[in-house]
Protein backbone atom coordinates (compact mmCIF):
# COMPACT_ATOMS: atom_id res chain seq x y z
CA UNK A 1 0.00 0.00 0.00
CA UNK A 2 1.53 3.00 -1.17
CA UNK A 3 -0.39 5.59 0.38
CA UNK A 4 0.83 6.90 3.78
CA UNK A 5 -1.69 5.44 6.82
CA UNK A 6 -3.86 8.27 8.34
CA UNK A 7 -3.68 5.93 11.74
CA UNK A 8 -0.93 6.35 14.44
CA UNK A 9 1.81 4.24 14.10
CA UNK A 10 1.68 2.09 16.92
CA UNK A 11 -2.24 1.85 16.96
CA UNK A 12 -2.31 -2.28 17.25
CA UNK A 13 0.94 -2.64 18.88
CA UNK A 14 0.99 -5.86 20.49
CA UNK A 15 -2.16 -7.11 19.15
CA UNK A 16 -2.16 -10.58 16.81
CA UNK A 17 -4.09 -10.29 13.44
CA UNK A 18 -5.53 -12.90 10.85
CA UNK A 19 -6.08 -12.04 7.76
CA UNK A 20 -7.46 -15.37 5.53
CA UNK A 21 -6.85 -14.63 1.58
CA UNK A 22 -4.10 -12.05 2.92
CA UNK A 23 -1.80 -12.61 0.62
CA UNK A 24 -3.22 -11.02 -2.48
CA UNK A 25 -5.52 -8.03 -3.86
CA UNK A 26 -7.62 -6.52 -1.03
CA UNK A 27 -6.15 -8.64 1.52
CA UNK A 28 -2.59 -8.12 1.36
CA UNK A 29 -3.62 -4.10 1.50
CA UNK A 30 -5.04 -5.20 4.97
CA UNK A 31 -2.19 -7.34 6.42
CA UNK A 32 0.23 -4.31 5.17
CA UNK A 33 -1.83 -1.78 7.06
CA UNK A 34 -2.35 -4.15 9.97
CA UNK A 35 1.59 -4.81 9.97
CA UNK A 36 2.08 -1.00 9.53
CA UNK A 37 -0.04 -0.26 12.60
CA UNK A 38 2.11 -2.93 14.94
CA UNK A 39 0.23 -5.99 14.66
CA UNK A 40 2.14 -8.92 14.07
CA UNK A 41 0.06 -10.66 11.16
CA UNK A 42 -0.39 -14.03 9.98
CA UNK A 43 -1.95 -14.59 6.24
CA UNK A 44 -3.74 -17.81 5.39
CA UNK A 45 -4.15 -19.06 1.72
CA UNK A 46 -4.85 -22.40 0.20
CA UNK A 47 -1.82 -21.62 -2.16
CA UNK A 48 1.78 -21.36 -1.00
CA UNK A 49 2.37 -18.98 -3.69
CA UNK A 50 0.00 -16.67 -2.98
CA UNK A 51 0.99 -16.00 1.08
CA UNK A 52 4.88 -16.66 0.96
CA UNK A 53 5.92 -13.36 -1.45
CA UNK A 54 3.61 -10.74 0.54
CA UNK A 55 4.76 -12.43 3.99
CA UNK A 56 8.62 -11.68 2.79
CA UNK A 57 8.42 -8.74 1.30
CA UNK A 58 5.77 -7.22 3.80
CA UNK A 59 8.86 -8.70 6.77
CA UNK A 60 11.57 -6.73 5.02
CA UNK A 61 10.01 -3.73 4.13
CA UNK A 62 8.22 -2.56 7.27
CA UNK A 63 10.86 -4.52 9.50
CA UNK A 64 7.27 -6.42 11.10
CA UNK A 65 6.62 -10.15 12.02
CA UNK A 66 4.38 -11.46 8.90
CA UNK A 67 3.98 -15.62 9.52
CA UNK A 68 2.47 -17.02 6.30
CA UNK A 69 0.35 -20.29 6.23
CA UNK A 70 -1.42 -22.65 4.29
CA UNK A 71 -5.26 -23.04 5.42
CA UNK A 72 -8.21 -24.29 2.78
CA UNK A 73 -11.01 -22.61 4.74
CA UNK A 74 -13.66 -25.10 3.62
CA UNK A 75 -11.85 -27.84 4.97
CA UNK A 76 -12.90 -27.81 9.24
CA UNK A 77 -9.71 -29.60 10.03
CA UNK A 78 -7.44 -27.37 8.26
CA UNK A 79 -8.83 -24.45 9.44
CA UNK A 80 -8.39 -26.28 13.11
CA UNK A 81 -4.92 -26.72 12.43
CA UNK A 82 -4.59 -23.41 11.24
CA UNK A 83 -5.69 -21.93 15.08
CA UNK A 84 -3.05 -24.62 16.74
CA UNK A 85 -0.55 -22.74 14.57
CA UNK A 86 -1.31 -19.52 15.50
CA UNK A 87 -1.99 -20.05 19.16
CA UNK A 88 1.22 -22.12 19.36
CA UNK A 89 3.43 -18.81 17.66
CA UNK A 90 1.71 -16.22 19.84
CA UNK A 91 -0.61 -17.77 22.41
CA UNK A 92 -3.71 -14.97 21.29
CA UNK A 93 -5.45 -13.80 18.64
CA UNK A 94 -6.92 -10.62 19.03
CA UNK A 95 -8.28 -9.63 15.32
CA UNK A 96 -9.78 -12.04 12.78
CA UNK A 97 -9.98 -10.97 9.22
CA UNK A 98 -11.96 -12.66 6.78
CA UNK A 99 -11.32 -12.20 3.80
CA UNK A 100 -10.45 -15.38 1.61
CA UNK A 101 -13.32 -16.57 -1.05
CA UNK A 102 -13.10 -17.18 -4.34
CA UNK A 103 -15.95 -16.83 -7.58
CA UNK A 104 -16.09 -16.89 -11.02
CA UNK A 105 -18.42 -15.13 -13.65
CA UNK A 106 -21.01 -15.92 -15.48
CA UNK A 107 -24.64 -16.73 -15.86
CA UNK A 108 -26.52 -18.57 -13.13
CA UNK A 109 -28.45 -21.15 -15.56
CA UNK A 110 -24.49 -22.37 -16.40
CA UNK A 111 -23.86 -22.75 -12.95
CA UNK A 112 -22.32 -26.48 -12.27
CA UNK A 113 -23.15 -28.32 -9.20
CA UNK A 114 -19.77 -28.49 -7.95
CA UNK A 115 -19.04 -24.33 -9.41
CA UNK A 116 -22.30 -23.49 -6.67
CA UNK A 117 -20.89 -25.67 -3.89
CA UNK A 118 -17.47 -24.71 -4.38
CA UNK A 119 -18.20 -20.61 -4.18
CA UNK A 120 -20.83 -21.59 -1.24
CA UNK A 121 -18.78 -23.61 0.80
CA UNK A 122 -15.73 -21.13 0.39
CA UNK A 123 -17.49 -17.91 0.84
CA UNK A 124 -20.24 -18.71 3.46
CA UNK A 125 -19.21 -22.19 5.15
CA UNK A 126 -15.07 -21.19 4.95
CA UNK A 127 -16.40 -18.19 6.79
CA UNK A 128 -18.31 -19.31 9.44
CA UNK A 129 -15.38 -22.33 10.15
CA UNK A 130 -13.15 -18.81 10.81
CA UNK A 131 -15.68 -16.87 12.95
CA UNK A 132 -16.54 -19.62 15.05
CA UNK A 133 -13.35 -21.32 15.60
CA UNK A 134 -11.68 -18.06 16.40
CA UNK A 135 -14.43 -17.59 19.25
CA UNK A 136 -13.97 -20.71 20.76
CA UNK A 137 -10.60 -21.07 20.94
CA UNK A 138 -9.74 -17.45 22.22
CA UNK A 139 -11.75 -14.58 22.02
CA UNK A 140 -15.05 -16.12 24.14
CA UNK A 141 -12.01 -15.52 26.68
CA UNK A 142 -10.58 -12.59 26.11
CA UNK A 143 -12.77 -10.88 23.56
CA UNK A 144 -11.73 -9.44 19.76
CA UNK A 145 -12.53 -7.81 16.60
CA UNK A 146 -14.16 -9.67 13.46
CA UNK A 147 -14.43 -8.24 10.14
CA UNK A 148 -15.80 -10.20 7.48
CA UNK A 149 -15.37 -8.85 3.36
CA UNK A 150 -18.40 -9.13 1.85
CA UNK A 151 -20.05 -7.74 -1.39
CA UNK A 152 -21.73 -5.48 -3.14
CA UNK A 153 -24.66 -7.32 -3.56
CA UNK A 154 -27.50 -5.37 -2.82
CA UNK A 155 -29.74 -5.03 -5.35
CA UNK A 156 -28.95 -8.22 -6.55
CA UNK A 157 -25.51 -9.54 -8.31
CA UNK A 158 -26.37 -10.89 -11.67
CA UNK A 159 -23.13 -12.45 -13.34
CA UNK A 160 -22.23 -13.52 -9.68
CA UNK A 161 -25.20 -14.59 -8.13
CA UNK A 162 -23.76 -17.69 -6.07
CA UNK A 163 -21.34 -15.54 -4.43
CA UNK A 164 -23.98 -12.54 -3.69
CA UNK A 165 -26.15 -15.58 -2.21
CA UNK A 166 -22.97 -16.74 0.06
CA UNK A 167 -22.15 -12.90 0.84
CA UNK A 168 -25.84 -11.70 2.04
CA UNK A 169 -25.57 -14.90 4.16
CA UNK A 170 -22.75 -13.51 6.06
CA UNK A 171 -24.08 -10.52 6.39
CA UNK A 172 -26.96 -12.33 8.37
CA UNK A 173 -24.64 -14.43 10.01
CA UNK A 174 -22.50 -11.05 10.70
CA UNK A 175 -25.88 -9.60 12.52
CA UNK A 176 -26.69 -12.94 14.43
CA UNK A 177 -23.20 -13.48 15.89
CA UNK A 178 -23.14 -9.82 17.24
CA UNK A 179 -25.78 -9.81 19.02
CA UNK A 180 -25.27 -13.76 20.34
CA UNK A 181 -21.13 -12.45 20.87
CA UNK A 182 -21.96 -9.03 22.36
CA UNK A 183 -21.44 -9.85 26.23
CA UNK A 184 -18.24 -11.89 25.44
CA UNK A 185 -16.49 -8.76 24.39
CA UNK A 186 -17.03 -9.99 20.54
CA UNK A 187 -17.51 -7.16 18.20
CA UNK A 188 -18.24 -8.42 14.38
CA UNK A 189 -19.08 -6.47 11.67
CA UNK A 190 -18.78 -6.40 7.84
CA UNK A 191 -16.69 -4.42 5.23
CA UNK A 192 -18.77 -4.42 1.69
CA UNK A 193 -15.99 -3.56 -1.27
CA UNK A 194 -17.25 -2.36 -4.22
CA UNK A 195 -15.49 -2.25 -7.76
CA UNK A 196 -11.81 -2.37 -6.69
CA UNK A 197 -8.70 -1.63 -8.77
CA UNK A 198 -6.99 -4.94 -7.58
CA UNK A 199 -5.11 -8.34 -9.71
CA UNK A 200 -8.27 -9.92 -9.00
CA UNK A 201 -10.26 -7.79 -11.53
CA UNK A 202 -7.96 -9.64 -14.45
CA UNK A 203 -10.68 -12.86 -14.69
CA UNK A 204 -13.19 -10.36 -15.68
CA UNK A 205 -13.18 -8.56 -19.76
CA UNK A 206 -11.56 -5.80 -20.30
CA UNK A 207 -14.48 -3.92 -21.37
CA UNK A 208 -16.65 -4.80 -18.21
CA UNK A 209 -14.09 -3.43 -15.99
CA UNK A 210 -13.72 -0.17 -18.38
CA UNK A 211 -17.30 0.36 -17.54
CA UNK A 212 -17.28 -0.40 -14.23
CA UNK A 213 -15.90 3.24 -12.84
CA UNK A 214 -18.66 5.17 -15.45
CA UNK A 215 -21.44 3.61 -13.01
CA UNK A 216 -20.13 4.69 -9.66
CA UNK A 217 -21.37 8.40 -8.47
CA UNK A 218 -17.20 9.39 -7.28
CA UNK A 219 -16.21 8.36 -11.06
CA UNK A 220 -13.82 6.13 -10.54
CA UNK A 221 -12.34 2.48 -9.05
CA UNK A 222 -11.78 2.18 -5.47
CA UNK A 223 -7.87 1.13 -3.84
CA UNK A 224 -7.41 -1.47 -2.01
CA UNK A 225 -5.97 0.98 0.95
CA UNK A 226 -9.27 2.86 0.86
CA UNK A 227 -10.67 -0.87 2.13
CA UNK A 228 -8.21 -1.57 4.34
CA UNK A 229 -8.45 1.61 6.21
CA UNK A 230 -12.13 0.78 6.47
CA UNK A 231 -11.22 -2.35 8.41
CA UNK A 232 -8.50 -0.88 10.30
CA UNK A 233 -10.78 1.78 11.38
CA UNK A 234 -13.66 -1.60 12.73
CA UNK A 235 -10.88 -3.10 14.40
CA UNK A 236 -10.14 0.17 16.22
CA UNK A 237 -11.14 1.42 19.53
CA UNK A 238 -13.04 4.12 17.90
CA UNK A 239 -15.45 1.41 16.69
CA UNK A 240 -16.10 -0.22 20.31
CA UNK A 241 -19.42 0.53 20.01
CA UNK A 242 -19.99 -0.97 16.77
CA UNK A 243 -21.21 -3.85 16.02
CA UNK A 244 -23.24 -6.30 13.53
CA UNK A 245 -22.98 -3.83 10.68
CA UNK A 246 -21.83 -3.32 7.11
CA UNK A 247 -19.75 -0.83 5.86
CA UNK A 248 -20.01 -0.18 2.06
CA UNK A 249 -16.83 1.08 0.40
CA UNK A 250 -17.69 1.71 -2.91
CA UNK A 251 -17.88 5.46 -3.77
CA UNK A 252 -21.95 5.15 -3.72
CA UNK A 253 -21.69 2.47 -6.34
CA UNK A 254 -24.33 0.34 -4.67
CA UNK A 255 -26.82 3.32 -4.64
CA UNK A 256 -26.97 3.96 -8.48
CA UNK A 257 -25.79 1.92 -11.67
CA UNK A 258 -25.13 -1.38 -12.91
CA UNK A 259 -22.59 -2.90 -15.35
CA UNK A 260 -24.81 -5.81 -15.95
CA UNK A 261 -26.39 -6.07 -19.14
CA UNK A 262 -29.90 -6.62 -19.88
CA UNK A 263 -30.56 -7.32 -23.02
CA UNK A 264 -33.29 -6.65 -25.19
CA UNK A 265 -36.35 -9.28 -26.55
CA UNK A 266 -36.34 -10.29 -29.81
CA UNK A 267 -39.63 -8.25 -30.78
CA UNK A 268 -40.24 -5.13 -29.06
CA UNK A 269 -42.82 -4.50 -26.33
CA UNK A 270 -46.18 -3.37 -26.91
CA UNK A 271 -46.10 0.66 -26.64
CA UNK A 272 -49.61 1.56 -27.64
CA UNK A 273 -51.23 3.90 -25.04
CA UNK A 274 -54.54 2.46 -23.77
CA UNK A 275 -57.79 4.21 -23.84
CA UNK A 276 -58.67 6.88 -21.24
CA UNK A 277 -62.41 6.08 -19.68
CA UNK A 278 -63.77 8.37 -21.98
CA UNK A 279 -62.25 7.03 -25.00
CA UNK A 280 -63.28 3.85 -24.20
CA UNK A 281 -66.93 4.44 -23.12
CA UNK A 282 -67.99 7.39 -25.15
CA UNK A 283 -71.91 7.32 -24.68
CA UNK A 284 -70.86 8.02 -20.81
CA UNK A 285 -68.96 10.56 -21.60
CA UNK A 286 -69.58 14.04 -20.78
CA UNK A 287 -68.51 17.80 -21.72
CA UNK A 288 -65.76 19.53 -19.74
CA UNK A 289 -67.03 23.04 -17.75
CA UNK A 290 -65.60 25.84 -18.31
Amino acid sequence: MSAASIFRDDLFRDRVALVSGGGTGIGAAISEELARLGARVVIASRKRENVEPTARGLSRDLDAEIVPLLCNIRERAQVEALYDEVLRRFGRLDFLVNNGGGQFPGNAESYTEKGWKAVIDTNLTGTWNMCQLAAQRCMFEHGGRIVNIVANMWRGFPGLMHTGAARAAVVNMTRSLAVEWANKGIRINCVAPGTILTTGMRVYPPELVEAAWHQIPVKRLGRADEVAAAVCYLLSPAADFITGETLRVDGGGSLWGSVWEIPDPPQAPELEIPPSPAERWPEFATESEE
